[in-house]
């Protein structure tokens, strides 16, 4: 019985441990998958399509200031060029990071 639970505690430690190694890169940084999806999920609720656009800009100044914005992401809004290396990370596609199959995204 305790090594049936021992080894139901590592399996769940693996499980935790691997979720989070999934890193995704983007200008020098490198961010968790799990940062990702909520900037995902910031960009599509306040209407930022990923597009090159004066609307992107401004998309892109409020994100930054945004309270639920991962605050990994705080270096990278105070860098040159935040705004496209911020749409390049909304536009990184969850099912192929999460397999590793897409080039920015790494640890698996």
């Amino acid at each position: 019985m305790k090594t049936t639970l021992a080894i139901i505690a590592v399996l769940v430690l693996a499980l935790g441990w691997t979720s989070e190694a999934v890193q995704v890169e983007e200008n020098g940084l490198s961010f968790s998958l799990e940062a990702i999806k909520r900037l995902q999920e910031l960009t599509e609720s306040s209407g930022a399509t990923g597009q090159q656009s004066p609307r992107l800009r401004t998309s892109t100044m409020s994100l930054c200031a945004d309270p639920m914005l991962p605050q990994e992401f705080l270096p990278l809004c105070k860098q040159r060029g935040a705004s496209a290396s911020l749409a390049r990370l909304a536009m990184v596609p969850m099912d192929v990071c999460e397999i590793c199959a897409f080039a920015a995204c790494s640890g698996c």
